[in-house]
Parts: structure tokens; C-alpha cells; sequence
């Protein structure tokens, strides 16, 4: 029996494998089960170290994660910052502070360990996510549990960069917000931080999906533009903070638009790019019509 028809009948299901190792001139091959972290199964079913680097969508994917506590914390921070607090801009610096920060350490963690770049498994199929959908039961009663990280490291360094996230936070925010946010009450000074303690659990249980971050800054754009009761180009041009949370959101809804045409055909999707100010310019002509200051009698906060 050759040695590709006896790993395939010793391994079953798609992520089963064996661990190779070398005894003097002899390979050796273990017993059927799941490869090590960072490795995953060949065509022969034996585990490999991945060597790979992420494509250009996988960089996507982990940019699209990493901007979305990014806007989230500028949300909460405009949200709570109230009308006469001039401590907002700063606040939004040191949220892009924090992690821009918490980006750059968790790619140094991973590995190759001290390196701005990674070592990936390459990502084949929709199923490579969600292994532990596919261990297999060869003889229909117990299960060969081969659940494994097949995206290496695309699954896991999420978690890792929102525990960062979560830690220079911790770290720097409170002592910023205590020392200018002299505009807002001692109740109201921590409540983006509070809120931050919300939305990372959120985060680390959704699955983003790849139109995901277009959504969210869509509707986090609404949302504040009501609450500041801003009905015409007049009110958003009085306030340069203003300016600078819409600029900030169409850069969002431009990345969402790329990250969705993974630039395969540039000459068909860029000019989607035009698309970008279509949301604020549709709220503006009917911002009369519907009445926004309506969440400020409902108890919304305004800006």
C-alpha cells in the first residue's frame, strides 16, 4: 500500500492529519488527529508548517477588524462628549493612538515573533473557518475531534489585538479624560471608556461580514448627524469637529467599498468611489422631512 493511500484511510474528514517527525534516517508519522498551531494538513493529509503570507483580502479582513473598535470609540467619545466639551478631538486622538499602538504590538507577538508581518496558512475554503463543524465520526459513533486554527493566524490575532485595545485603553484613556474633559461632569467624563467595556466582548463574539464596516459607519454616521441636529450644509461646516467626524466616516465608507471589490478590476469598481458622499448628501436633503431633533426629546444627547 502506498504511503498516499494509508494517510488517507488513516485520516478521515477534511483537517485530520498527521504530525511528521524524523528519527535518525526514519520518518515517522503519529496517530490521526489535529496539526499544531501554525500548521495544517497537505494533500497527503500530514501536517505542514504554513509559510504563507496573507493575501491583499486578508489584509482587508484584518483591517476591517481593526478599524472597528476604531469607530466605535469615536462614536461613544462624540456620543458622550456633549456640546460644550472641547476634549472630543483629543479623545479621538488617543482612541487612534491606542490602537494604532495595539495593531502594531499584536503583529510583533505573532510570528514571526518581532516582525511587522506574518506567517499565514493560506485561506481555501469557506469551511477553513469553522472546523469544528467538521470533525469527522469514521465508524458513525465516535468522533475524531480536529478542530484546528486552519486561517492561522487570521482567527486568533483578532482576539489578541482587541485584548491590546482593551489594555492601552485601560492604560491612557482615564488619565487623559480626567485631566481635559473639564467640560463634563464627573458622571459623564468615563462613559465612552464604560462603553468600550461593552462593545470589545460584542466584538470578540460577531463574525464581521465583508460589507460590515460600511453598515456600521453608515449607521453611526446617521446617528450622530441627528444628534447633532444637523439639517443643512450650514450646520455641518459651523463646527471643524464636525468636518472632521464626516471626513473620517467617508474614509470608512471608501475602505468598505475597496475591501468589498478586492481591487480585482479597478476600472469597474473604483469609480464606485463616488458613491461615498451619496449617504450624507441623501440625509441632508431629507433631514427636513423627518424631524432628527426628535432623538433629543427622547433622550438623546446633543453636539
Amino acid at each position: 500500500m502506498s504511503l498516499e493511500q494509508d494517510v488517507d484511510l488513516m485520516c478521515p474528514g477534511l483537517y485530520c492529519g498527521k504530525i511528521e517527525s524524523r528519527n535518525d534516517s526514519q520518518t515517522m508519522y503519529g496517530d490521526c488527529g489535529v496539526c499544531p498551531r501554525g500548521e495544517r494538513t497537505n494533500a497527503l493529509k500530514i501536517c505542514r508548517k504554513c509559510e504563507d503570507s496573507p493575501e491583499l483580502y486578508d489584509w482587508l479582513y484584518l483591517g476591517f477588524m481593526a478599524m472597528l473598535p476604531l469607530v466605535l470609540h469615536w462614536f461613544f467619545i462624540e456620543w458622550y462628549s456633549g456640546k460644550k466639551s472641547s476634549s472630543a478631538l483629543f479623545q479621538h486622538v488617543t482612541a487612534l493612538l491606542e490602537c494604532t499602538v495595539a495593531a502594531i504590538v499584536t503583529l510583533l507577538v505573532n510570528d514571526p515573533i518581532g516582525q511587522l508581518k506574518i506567517r499565514s496558512c493560506r485561506v481555501k475554503m469557506l469551511s477553513d473557518w469553522y472546523t469544528m463543524l467538521y470533525n469527522p465520526s469514521p465508524d458513525y459513533i465516535n468522533t475524531l475531534h480536529c478542530t484546528q486554527e486552519a486561517v492561522f493566524p487570521l482567527y486568533t490575532i483578532i482576539f489578541i489585538y482587541y485584548a491590546f485595545c482593551l489594555v492601552f485603553m485601560m492604560l491612557l484613556r482615564p488619565l487623559l479624560v480626567k485631566k481635559i474633559a473639564c467640560g463634563l461632569g464627573k458622571s459623564d467624563r468615563f462613559k465612552s471608556i464604560y462603553a468600550a467595556l461593552y462593545f470589545f466582548p460584542i466584538l470578540t463574539v460577531l463574525q464581521a461580514v465583508g460589507a460590515g464596516l460600511l453598515f456600521l459607519s453608515l449607521v453611526t454616521l446617521a446617528v450622530y448627524m441627528s444628534a447633532s441636529e444637523i439639517q443643512t450644509h450650514k450646520d455641518l461646516i459651523t463646527k471643524k469637529k464636525r468636518l472632521v467626524v464626516l471626513f473620517s466616516h467617508w474614509m470608512l465608507h471608501a475602505y468598505g467599498i475597496i475591501s468589498i471589490s478586492r481591487l480585482d478590476k479597478l476600472d469597474q469598481d473604483l469609480p464606485l468611489l463616488a458613491l461615498v458622499p451619496t449617504p450624507a448628501l441623501f440625509y441632508l436633503l431629507t433631514a427636513k422631512y423627518t424631524e432628527p431633533s426628535r432623538i433629543l426629546s427622547e433622550g438623546g444627547n446633543g453636539h
